[in-house]
């Protein structure tokens, strides 16, 4: 069975929808460009600075591989090698998940819980920089109307 559907039955998206559509891919690229340059300057990627905060809100400092990699949106794979570069930092440790023989806990170090404090101002105001000094209450107000719609499985609107 093909996957292609028939030119016909394409919902080609009008000029406003086009126009929108690359309008909210331009602001991505530009606030995510603005953050990860100014996290790279402290030492740190965004997946690390991502990984560490989760850990740090966790009991325990504690995650395993396969809720971090969820909430990343990441395959497990991905998560496991990122996982092996920030602990060849010393930034986390990885250690045997007890509730699945084949998973593995992430649990922050020290060094990592370090690494976050002295990232965490900077990453503060490179995310004020880029993004919510330069938007109206009204426009922060939207912007969240605009996530909680698209979190909702398809179709219910």
């Amino acid at each position: 069975m093909s996957t292609k559907s028939p030119a016909g039955d394409v919902r080609w998206l009008n000029p406003d929808e086009e126009r929108a559509w690359r309008a909210f891919l331009r602001v991505m690229v530009a606030v995510r460009t603005g953050t990860a340059r100014d996290l790279a300057a402290v030492g740190l990627s965004e997946p690390d600075y991502e990984v560490l905060s989760t850990l740090s809100e966790r009991p325990a400092h504690t995650s395993t591989l396969g809720e971090q990699a969820d909430k990343m949106g990441w395959s497990r794979s991905r998560l496991s090698r990122h996982a092996t570069r920030m602990e060849a930092r010393g930034l986390l440790l990885r250690a045997p998940d007890p509730a699945d023989g084949r998973g593995c806990l992430l649990v922050l170090t020290a060094q990592g819980l370090d690494a976050l404090r002295e990232a965490a101002p900077a990453h503060l105001e490179s995310v004020r920089r880029h993004f919510i000094d330069r938007l109206a209450p009204e426009d922060l107000a939207a912007i969240e109307q605009i996530a909680r719609r698209l979190e909702e499985p398809p179709g219910r609107r």
